[in-house]
């Protein structure tokens, strides 16, 4: 039987929706989704599209299909390139998306807690144009970043690099899984980080709270394409209202609590920094990364000592561990973690 825990950092998918989204669900007014007739559906759509000052969306059930879809209208020819960070999410936890559905290969660059600059993509972009090497098609970035440990890109050099990609003929993809998460820590508005980028998507299952659900941007020319891949991977939905109302009360009533989840991770963070075996990387948003240097124990084991105490947390490697902090997660819940970390302290 699988483990249920008391508390679960383990990712902000796994936040479960409140009963007021619920009910608010029920209610929705639903049609065919993929005859534009769900008008639930296309309220969102509007609603997105306002938000990103782009022309057109489509409604896809995740943000891993918002990525596929994305790259294969932006890349043109099998062998085209994508540029995108080392750390990024397409190339780790996507099943070997870029090569086997977008058939691109990818260049990842060895950016720093998953942002990198115009300097260090400028030589692949201008590098001589042959028959025999990739097209720099797509430069594709994370904001904020998830391997990263939730690092916000400064707007500035999101600007470089997007002009820089511009000015060689490449295309700029916006992962925006979280960029509401940017938005309320910087002040910076949605539609001035989308207006950079020729794609952008937000997520509604990760902080905002909804089951599922995510809305994939850009001009009309590009949404119409992205139907064609969207039928093609299964992404087309009927009654899809009934998810659309969730992503609408998120919008409505969960954007404005990102800020204290924010402040709980930065609590959290604080409380962690006296272990002196953890080193907790800078924290900007809801995830906490930090490098585990215990004398016998590992991450993994840090991961397996805490679920024992009904605590879920995410061993990146053996060095690293990964929390994330969201909707369901309540000051008392930081105060068991660290609690917990001094018994498995004391216990060594």
């Amino acid at each position: 039987m699988k483990q249920v825990f008391k508390i679960d950092l383990f990712s902000d998918t796994n936040t479960n929706p409140s009963q007021e989204m619920r009910a608010f669900m029920c209610q929705a007014k639903v049609g065919n989704e993929v005859a534009g007739e769900d008008p639930t559906v296309n309220h969102l759509l509007e609603r997105v599209c306002d938000l990103l000052g782009k022309e057109s969306a489509t409604f896809l059930p995740s943000g891993t299909m918002c990525n596929g879809i994305s790259y294969r209208v932006l890349c043109k020819r099998p062998g085209d390139m994508i540029i995108l960070d080392k750390s990024a999410h397409p190339l780790h936890k996507s099943s070997g998306m870029i090569a086997g559905l977008a058939q691109a290969v990818s260049y990842p660059i060895d950016g720093e807690r998953g942002i990198f600059t115009a300097s260090q993509i400028e030589p692949i972009l201008v590098q001589d144009k042959g028959y025999n090497v990739s097209v720099p098609r797509v430069v594709s970035i994370e904001q904020t970043t998830n391997f990263g440990g939730g690092a916000i890109w400064p707007f500035e050099t999101m600007k470089d690099v997007c002009e820089l990609a511009h000015k060689h003929h490449a295309y700029t993809h916006l992962d925006g899984a979280r960029l509401l998460s940017a938005v309320v820590e910087t002040g910076i508005s949605a539609k001035i980080y989308s207006h950079l980028f020729d794609a952008v998507w937000i997520d509604f299952s990760k902080s905002l709270g909804a089951p599922m659900g995510a809305v994939l941007a850009g001009s009309k020319d590009f949404i119409e394409e992205a139907w064609y891949y969207k039928f093609q991977q299964g992404g087309g939905m009927h009654q899809a209202g009934i998810l659309a109302a969730g992503c609408l009360y998120a919008l409505d009533h969960n954007v404005q609590k990102l800020k204290e989840i924010h402040g709980l991770a930065k609590q959290l963070g604080e409380l962690l920094k006296p272990f002196s075996f953890f080193k907790v990387k800078p924290i900007e948003s809801n995830i906490i990364c930090m490098e585990v240097n215990h004398p016998v124990l590992d991450a993994f084991d840090f991961e397996r000592l805490l679920k024992e105490k009904g605590i879920r947390v995410f061993a990146l490697d053996k060095n690293t561990i990964r929390i994330i902090v969201h909707l369901d997660i309540k000051e008392s819940d930081i105060q068991e973690v660290v609690a917990a970390i001094k018994i498995i302290q004391k216990s060594q």
